[in-house]
């Protein structure tokens, strides 16, 4: 079975932090939590994971990073509500971060461009 003639490597999936990989049990053994904390993120709506064909929840790498992050900060006494608008508020800082970097670039690289036909090159 060749990758060219049946399409990509499955197992390429893996490296995809959004790929579903992982059993409700599998995140919690990660994570050292119980699987009722995953359970109490999806049921207030702030971590959806996948659901099997079955019903199954299934969990990215990136849903454990966040589960993982919202557990730190209730471990840090702070409420799920709480919890909730600080993960959201730190992935928006995240976000703006990268937007920055990104128009920071494009405005270097637009001055290089208008300074070399500046200079005729």
């Amino acid at each position: 079975m060749t990758t060219e003639t049946n399409g990509p490597d499955p197992s390429s999936r893996l490296d995809d932090p959004d790929f579903p990989a992982l059993t409700m049990s599998q995140a919690a053994a990660l994570l050292g939590v119980q699987a009722a904390f995953l359970r109490s993120l999806d049921s207030s709506g702030f971590l959806q994971p996948h659901r099997s064909p079955g019903g199954h929840r299934r969990y990215s790498r990136s849903q454990l990073d966040l589960a993982a992050r919202m557990r730190g900060l209730l471990d840090d006494g702070h409420s799920m509500a709480s919890a909730e608008t600080i993960a959201g508020l730190q992935d928006e800082l995240a976000s703006a971060r990268a937007d920055m970097d990104r128009l920071r670039s494009d405005v270097a690289r637009l001055r290089l461009r208008r300074d070399d036909g500046a200079l005729g090159r």
